[in-house]
């Protein structure tokens, strides 16, 4: 399968995230651009935010609006 869209180079992991943990989601940039992915599925599907989107993102989890619990 074709791979569409830019190419993300180094993905990172959250400083909080666990050594050995299997719930991490990683992110990396394209030039303005941010992919997100799930660590356990590397080829699998990438969302892509652009600054503004992406920043909101933050904002929100760091406000607790997307807490699970």
């Amino acid at each position: 399968m074709k791979r569409l869209g830019p190419s993300f180079g180094h993905w990172r992991k959250s400083s909080r995230s666990q050594a050995g943990g299997t719930e991490c989601v990683e992110v990396a940039g394209a030039g303005t651009l941010r992919g997100l992915r799930d660590s356990k599925d590397p080829g699998g599907a990438v969302v892509i935010l652009g600054l503004d989107g992406w920043t909101s993102l933050v904002e929100e989890i760091r406000s607790g609006a997307h807490d699970l619990a």
